[in-house]
């Protein structure tokens, strides 16, 4: 590493004389196979879009939790002595996996995967539970799990604290957790009101379990996804008629994203910063649709601004997730070549590495930004590879990166 103590000094020198310009402007998509069935589904994926996990069938037709590298190809995670399992949520690095898998007896139980080995989570009394989020370092895992009472509960999961059950809403009994912010202070899900309906909420340790409302028009609501600062909240509402509509959650009002030309849609995930939301959607004719939103741009159909990454009439169906700063899509839809229901991985392109301000080049700005946040902890912009540490690694990113796009 080209810096000393007087690292703004040096890193202004002497690494300036270093710099190569490698990455160039780059966009694919990546259909991830199967497990040897006919179906896989992506869920999540890593900060640089390396890893992506979800569910897979087997030759003989089980659901399995799969780990995806572009080295290693899908890989099969193995179960709890059963056999399904399925996998929801991933670290920012790729090396930790969460999810549910049957054990030998048959229920399905919360776990959490490192280093091929598959943990139980166990339940908040019950008999089943269910990891559907990480965090970004892969300490904690949020999810539902049945008490004694077998009713379902939103849970938070650490390995010091073990399995906390995050309570429900008031006159309510049953709550579950989607998704949890980078550092694991603010999880997302929802919870039934004392009549029953569903509500988003959002819970932090000082707050408890917020109702964030719903749509207007609309008497049911679910929160999927949250903004690092846990500042943003996403998801989706339905009414009474049964048509869906996404949202995003922000400073206590929630804003309907629209559709595709038709009546429902749904959020699933969310950027880092809040800005992009993907999800899927009803076109004009009905069709279910992968979208993204931005503020700017509104709700665009992934089909339509990739169309030249897809061949031979494939369709991207449903985007589940994507990667804190908004370059990387997983989901699913139709592989048209090999005729199945495929997981995919599109590369977007866009922010290149190292592009710390969004603006497509990566120059003085971006390195000027993480040295004066060097040091820094928390997830934002900055810390390039989300380990929770404005860092080297960080640094480098930007240096290797240096001129791209320019």
């Amino acid at each position: 590493m080209c810096y000393t103590q007087n690292r703004f000094n040096a890193l202004l020198s002497a690494c300036a004389l270093s710099l190569i310009a490698t990455a160039g402007w780059s966009q694919s998509l990546t259909w991830l196979g199967t497990l040897g069935g006919n179906q896989s589904y992506a869920y999540d994926v890593s900060a640089d879009g390396t890893v992506v996990v979800g569910r897979a069938r087997n030759a003989a037709g089980f659901s399995r939790a799969f780990r995806w590298t572009a080295s290693g190809g899908m890989r099969d995670l193995g179960t709890l002595g059963g056999n399904q399992s399925e996998a929801y949520g991933v670290s920012a690095d790729g090396s930790v996996v969460v999810g549910w898998a049957r054990n030998a007896a048959g229920p399905q139980r919360a776990f959490r995967w490192e280093n091929g080995v598959m943990q139980d989570l166990g339940t908040l009394g019950g008999s089943q539970g269910n990891a559907l989020g990480v965090s970004a370092d892969g300490t904690v895992v949020v999810g539902r799990a049945d008490n004694a009472a077998e009713q379902g509960r939103a849970f938070r999961w650490t390995a010091s604290g073990g399995m906390q059950d995050l309570g429900t809403l008031p006159r309510s009994d049953w709550s579950e957790a989607w998704g949890v912010s980078p550092d694991g202070a603010v999880v997302v899900g929802y919870a039934t009101n004392a009549a029953g309906q569903a509500r988003a909420v959002r819970w932090t340790a000082s707050g408890g379990m917020q109702d964030l409302g719903t749509l207007p028009g609309y008497d049911r609501s679910y929160a999927y996804d949250v903004s690092a600062d846990g500042a943003v909240v996403v998801g989706w509402a339905e009414n009474a008629a049964g048509l869906w509509r996404a949202f995003r959650w922000e400073n206590g009002v929630m804003q309907d994203l629209g559709t595709l030309g038709g009546g429902s849609s749904w959020a699933f995930g969310v950027s880092a910063d809040g800005s992009v939301v993907v999800g899927y959607a009803q076109n004009a004719a009905g069709q279910i649709r992968a979208f993204r939103w931005t503020a700017s741009g509104g709700m665009e159909d992934l089909n339509t601004t990739y169309a030249r990454l897809l061949t031979n009439g494939s369709e991207l169906w449903v985007a589940r997730a994507i990667s804190p700063d908004g370059r990387y899509i997983v989901g699913y839809g139709r592989n048209a070549a090999t005729r199945r229901i495929e997981a995919f991985l599109l590369d977007t392109g866009f922010p290149r590495r190292g592009d710390v301000d969004r603006n497509g080049c990566v120059d003085d700005a971006d390195l000027l930004q993480v040295l004066f946040a060097f040091g820094g902890r928390g997830y934002r912009n900055e810390d390039l590879n989300w380990d929770g540490t404005v860092d080297d690694a960080d640094l480098l990113q930007v240096l290797l990166n240096f001129g791209s796009g320019c």
